[in-house]
């Protein structure tokens, strides 16, 4: 006895899928930076040093010094010596009028009065620190502004740009069922 077979096949589905990823374009420009400077300023403003140097006490020793200051020397000293000498006259007077005393004779009162008059000093007074020196110096004056500086930055955001990829789903296979019957002895 034969015995028949029932076959079936069966194919299955096949999906095809075809996909590209997607890609990213990221791109940022870059910073604007805009620094601006003002410059420090340093003034020094100085003076010059001062020297006085005064002679006038030097010159007046020695050879009297201006025409005005040798006059007031000669005007003060005369007055000096015409009060010395009259107060020598007036004693003199008084010793005449006590003639009668020992010792105030004519000779004895005028006879030892033979010196001169004297002139008065016309020079000043000569000492070693006639000449003055005076040196006059001045700090310098000092103004500072320091510098500025200005810092402008312009940032600008990230472009960014997404493509998307590509995607494909098909049917690469579709899904089958064959039966195949078994075979039939037509001679029996």
């Amino acid at each position: 006895m034969l015995q028949s077979i029932l076959q079936i096949r069966q194919t299955p589905a096949l999906l095809g899928i075809d996909a590209d990823p997607g890609t990213y374009s990221i791109t940022q420009p870059k910073a604007e930076v805009n620094i601006t400077t003002n410059p420090g300023e340093l003034n020094v403003h100085s003076t010059r040093p001062e020297l006085t140097i005064d002679q006038s006490a030097a010159r007046a020793a020695y050879y009297g010094g201006s025409m005005i200051d040798m006059n007031k020397r000669i005007y003060s000293g005369i007055q000096q010596l015409y009060l010395q000498n009259l107060a020598r006259k007036v004693e003199q007077g008084n010793r005449m009028a006590e003639f009668y005393k020992p010792g105030n004779t004519i000779e004895e009162v005028y006879g030892t009065d033979t010196e001169p008059n004297s002139f008065p000093e016309i020079r000043g007074p000569a000492s070693y620190d006639n000449v003055d020196i005076h040196f006059e110096t001045r700090a310098p004056e000092i103004s500072f502004r320091p510098a500025q500086v200005d810092i402008q930055v312009v940032r600008h955001r990230p472009e960014i740009e997404y493509t998307r990829g590509k995607l494909n789903i098909y049917m690469q296979q579709y899904a089958s069922v064959k039966f195949i019957p078994p075979e039939v002895n037509v001679q029996m």
